[in-house]
């Protein structure tokens, strides 16, 4: 007995959407694995904190664009910048009917509310002290504007993506996602708001956190277009 076109689709789409194992290890695992380990060096004070040090001195040059590069991870900044990619796509899927439009869009609002909830707590158990480039404090493990950058640029290219049909389009976006968060985390360095260690351990917190938002919007129930009633 033939299968029906909609339920051979439908089939084909959950094969699509399944993830590998060896996949959400390298999605979860590693960055969290990374993480565990530059926490716990910094917490210890341990041999890598003190190669952070010495490779810090070593990057540190204030100037004006390093400040400017670094203000790409303000939430002045990010964040309306992913109010108005989740407007878009919200926008773009509700004209097209989707039933459940919202999902997506929800979700990403949540991933950046946690960044301060999970970055506060974390800077008051490492207690890191800054640069020599900063005034005297403690709590700079893990860069909350670097966790900022990258889950607001991130977010905001995982909706706009499935959005995108031409390739060209999908590689600037992502290329352009790249280079802000890349752009914010030299800045930082540079100018001397964070030691390396700091940005790195939030490359790794972001990749968890964007890795949670690709699976979901992946593995969501494809959006349908809502139907009149039958006679």
């Amino acid at each position: 007995m033939p299968i029906p076109a909609n339920q051979e689709r439908a089939a084909s789409a959950a094969r699509a959407r399944r993830t590998h194992p060896g996949t959400l290890t390298l999605l979860f695992g590693l960055p969290a694995l990374l993480f565990a380990l530059i926490t716990w060096q910094v917490v210890a004070d341990g041999p890598l904190v003190r190669l952070d040090e010495r490779l810090s001195r070593v990057l540190v040059n204030p100037d004006r664009c390093s400040e400017l590069l670094a203000d790409l991870g303000n939430i002045q900044v990010a964040v309306p910048v992913l109010a108005v990619a989740l407007g878009y796509a919200a926008v773009r899927h509700r004209r097209t009917g989707a039933d459940r439009w919202w999902p997506p869009v929800a979700a990403a609002v949540v991933l950046m509310a946690l960044v301060p909830a999970l970055v506060v707590p974390l800077k008051e158990l490492t207690a890191r002290p800054g640069t020599p480039a900063v005034p005297p404090g403690t709590g700079y493990y893990p860069s909350g504007h670097t966790a900022t950058a990258a889950i607001a640029y991130g977010s905001a290219t995982l909706l706009l993506l499935p959005l995108l049909r031409a390739a060209l389009a999908r590689r600037a976006l992502v290329t352009l996602c790249f280079a802000l968060v890349l752009g914010a985390s030299y800045g930082l360095v540079r100018r001397g708001y964070h030691w390396p260690l700091d940005v790195v351990g939030s490359w790794c917190l972001g990749a968890v956190l964007l890795s949670s938002l690709w699976l979901y919007v992946r593995t969501a129930r494809t959006p349908g277009r809502s139907q009149a009633p039958g006679p």
